[in-house]
């Protein structure tokens, strides 16, 4: 299923079954995006990100933040990352997120994609650290890119394209049953930043 052309209506559920995604399209205009994609750029302390695969340390050309109202541990690809204390801009963000979408959220994990050459792999964001079938949101900023979700049974996939200063929102048991990725693509050549807003359940500071 592609969704180019897509709907602006935020109530949509853009998955079949099995979870709930939203769309909520730009919830800015194009000045104002671009004058936080500057702003998160200049003010964030952005780091290659890392990940033990087989044993090994891989170093990525993403680069990552992670950032929160209190310290907290969150462990993915067998790291640690301690969230910095809330930006202005980032607290800003959450702010007009919860506004928008009636949820709240305690931290956020930033990318830092440099051309459209640097992507993610299918995944789910499942760790023990997160509040179970909390939602998550995903705002972009920057280039517009593909994004896309795969049912971890049946396989169905369902796509659309991240807009600059969009909000996605998943939540429910997305996370238990799709995967989801950020494929790479030669033909986009300009940065993306993405905040993904999410609850930590545990805290380990």
């Amino acid at each position: 299923m592609d969704l180019f052309e897509q709907t602006l209506d935020k109530s949509k559920n853009l998955l079949p079954y099995q979870g709930t995604v939203n769309y909520y399209g730009k919830i800015m205009g194009k000045a104002q995006a671009e004058g936080y994609l500057n702003k998160l750029l200049e003010t964030i302390d952005w780091k290659n990100d890392e990940a033990i695969i087989f044993g090994k340390k891989i170093i990525t050309k993403r680069k990552v933040a992670w950032y929160g109202e209190k310290p907290f541990g969150y462990t993915y690809s067998k790291t640690t990352k301690y969230a910095l204390p809330w930006t202005n801009e980032l607290l800003e963000l959450k702010l007009l997120i919860e506004k928008e979408s009636g949820e709240t959220f305690n931290s956020c994990l930033l990318n830092l994609y440099h051309t459209g050459e640097e992507g993610m792999a299918w995944h789910s964001d499942a760790e023990t650290d997160l509040k179970k079938d909390a939602a998550i949101a995903s705002m972009s900023f920057g280039a517009e890119r593909k994004f896309v979700f795969k049912n971890k049974e049946t396989k169905h996939k369902v796509a659309l394209i991240l807009e600059n200063g969009s909000l996605l929102i998943m939540k429910g048991t997305t996370q238990t049953y799709w995967l989801h990725r950020l494929p790479s693509t030669k033909t986009n050549l300009r940065l993306r930043v993405n905040l993904t807003f999410r609850t930590i359940a545990t805290p380990i500071c």
